[in-house]
């Protein structure tokens, strides 16, 4: 198991990690290089990031945003990438909302971000960890980078699949037939 951890925001990572959102929609930060972002991980811990203007970016507002500790990171969710597109139809971006709590604003905004043309998504298999993985934060961790190396998990840890196999697989199946045949969307797995 790789040691690698993606940021995404604390309230997506606990919707992930309810089962209530199955895709991740990425545009990548202000330092993922010169390539600019890609899923260069298939298996990673979700490693929550705080600040405060998430709430207003999803479309829940019964969703709160779980507590930061500063000098600690808690992971409570790992994540297998099963498939991974780049959507260049507006039309399928708009359609994937099902599959994820963002606002529309938002998905727009991702969708747009650069010139490069499209939005790159994952459909994940997410599994809750048991105990929570608590290690110190560190410097390495900080900026706008979408990938960071954690240290070597725990052993111990034990891992749920959420959801359950049948609704997971009825989402995976709605996904494909959703871009299914599409030219406008280009297969990365």
């Amino acid at each position: 198991m790789e040691s690698a951890g993606f940021k995404e925001w604390a309230i997506v990572c606990q919707a992930l990690g309810r089962g209530e959102q199955s895709v991740i929609l990425r545009k990548g930060g202000i330092a993922e290089g010169r390539e600019g972002f890609s899923f260069r991980h298939k298996e990673f811990f979700l490693f929550p990031t705080y600040f405060h203007e998430q709430i207003e970016k999803v479309r829940k507002i019964d969703i709160e945003i779980p507590a930061q500790a500063m000098d600690k990171i808690e992971i409570n969710f790992f994540a297998k990438i099963e498939l991974s597109y780049v959507i260049k139809s507006w039309e399928i971006a708009q359609a994937l909302e099902p599959f994820h709590i963002l606002r529309p604003e938002v998905v727009r905004e991702r969708f747009d971000y650069d010139r490069a043309p499209g939005l790159p998504i994952a459909f994940v298999r997410v599994f809750r960890i048991e105990p929570s993985w608590i290690f110190a934060n560190a410097k390495s961790y900080g900026g706008c980078r979408s990938w960071v190396k954690l240290p070597k998990p725990p052993a111990a840890l034990r891992f749920e699949p959420v959801p359950g196999d049948g609704e997971h697989g009825r989402r995976r199946k709605a996904l494909i037939d959703l871009v299914r045949g599409e030219e406008s969307v280009a297969a990365q797995t």
